[in-house]
């Protein structure tokens, strides 16, 4: 398509005499012409993605209570979806975004304890996704921000001669209940995921 549109130009100026200003192609339009019809996440839709994000069991984070080093550290949220931190114990932060994490910690921390405190939250290792089905490896795997549904199917080592490659199917934990989503190859991933690749029926 890019092709075309630059010979159409070219012909255009070549009839009236005017100069040739060739668009840049932009990535999905060199990935068309590269013969893929796959446009992988961009790394402000990761982001996007990332900051939605619900932490789960799982989840390897450190916390930082500024000004309080005693009172930060790296946890692991456990299968009930909580961590224990000094001086408030146990809080439950599976299945909030990072920023309700964050304000779930200093309310806590605020009431009888600091002044004001300020809490931020890092991911240091995402919880696995899985993918099931017909691939030839199937199991679970290691998150990387900005994976695709298409990165997933390559580290599981492709799909086997019977899967389905347009039903694919998600289950995604979405604001604490379970998801199934019908998604396509350039869909993203998120940590926690179970993908299915059905088998085809002929």
């Amino acid at each position: 398509m890019l092709i075309q549109k630059i010979k159409y130009l070219i012909v255009t100026a070549l009839l009236f005499g005017g100069a040739v200003v060739v668009p840049a192609p932009t990535a999905a339009v060199r990935a068309q012409d590269a013969g893929s019809a796959v446009a992988l996440p961009s790394d402000a839709d990761a982001a996007s993605i990332i900051g939605r994000y619900q932490l789960g069991s799982g989840d390897q984070i450190r916390v930082t209570v500024y000004g309080e080093e005693d009172l930060s550290g790296e946890f692991e949220i456990d299968g009930s979806g909580t961590i224990g931190l000094p001086l408030i114990g146990s809080v439950t932060i599976g299945g909030k975004n990072l920023s309700v994490a964050q304000g779930l910690i200093a309310d806590q921390l605020a009431d009888g304890f600091l002044v004001s405190p300020r809490v931020s939250i890092e991911v240091l290792n995402y919880r696995p996704f899985y993918i099931l089905g017909e691939v030839k490896s199937p199991g679970s795997y290691p998150y990387v921000s900005g994976m695709s549904v298409l990165n997933a199917i390559a580290l599981a080592s492709g799909f086997t001669y019977r899967a389905s490659e347009n039903k694919i199917e998600v289950t995604r934990r979405i604001d604490g209940e379970e998801q199934k989503i019908r998604i396509d190859l350039t869909a993203a991933v998120l940590p926690g995921d179970i993908l299915r690749v059905p088998e085809r029926l002929f």
